[in-house]
């Protein structure tokens, strides 16, 4: 029974893999041409993303059943820690606590955490782990790109990188807990695949406005 819930999780991460053109942003920093202003600007905004999301998933894990709430349970936590390590890449870019107080977050950047805050109120959980699964998968490579890029090109050191080294990591426990998760709603019957898919595809489209945003030509922090 394991293996339809991982073979739909893969699967559905396979249809939702965004278009190679829709990120600009990731291969720009691979080439070292991406400026400081802009390495600060993808600081600041995480700093708005990441508590929201770390709120929407306690939210998501107080509604949902023992199996999802074990995953997004894990998701807070991974927040928490990400947050930390966020801290010394925003000070690598040049982004100080007074850039942090005065910056304007871009709403092309926050489409994204204000979505899952969305489904945290609205969507089925279960079906909230589907959609969220696959849009780690384009996260995780992106984070993988940006961090050896970092190092190669800007000279950027482990604290630094340690951020999108996190995301980086496989975490076979997340992926245990997501197929688990499904699993269960499958059993019970509880799954809508239509409307995973539907909240996938608004996460990937939602994921690269915040890259996109990111890029834009460079302004004052």
């Amino acid at each position: 029974m394991t293996a339809t819930a991982r073979g739909l999780l893969q699967a559905t991460t396979s249809e939702l893999a965004p278009d190679p053109q829709a990120n600009p942003f990731v291969p720009l920093v691979e080439r070292g041409e991406a400026p400081p202003q802009a390495l600060a600007r993808l600081a600041l905004e995480q700093q708005w993303v990441i508590p929201a999301d770390r709120r929407a998933f306690q939210h998501l894990a107080q509604r949902a059943d023992p199996a999802s709430a074990a995953f997004f349970t894990a998701l807070a936590t991974g927040e928490e820690l990400a947050a930390r390590h966020l801290t010394a890449f925003a000070r690598a870019c040049g982004a100080t606590e007074e850039h942090s107080r005065a910056h304007v977050p871009l709403a092309g950047c926050q489409a994204y955490p204000a979505y899952v805050s969305w489904l945290a109120l609205n969507a089925a959980p279960a079906d909230v782990v589907l959609a969220l699964t696959a849009n780690f998968s384009t996260w995780g490579d992106y984070c993988a790109r940006i961090a050896a890029a970092l190092r190669t090109h800007y000279g950027f050191g482990d604290d630094a990188c340690a951020f999108f080294d996190f995301f980086a990591e496989p975490a076979p426990d997340l992926d245990d807990r997501a197929t688990a998760a499904v699993q269960a709603a499958l059993d019970a019957g509880a799954l809508s695949t239509g409307l995973a898919h539907t909240y996938g595809t608004l996460l990937q489209t939602f994921e690269g406005m915040f890259w996109q945003a990111v890029g834009q030509p460079a302004r004052n922090l």
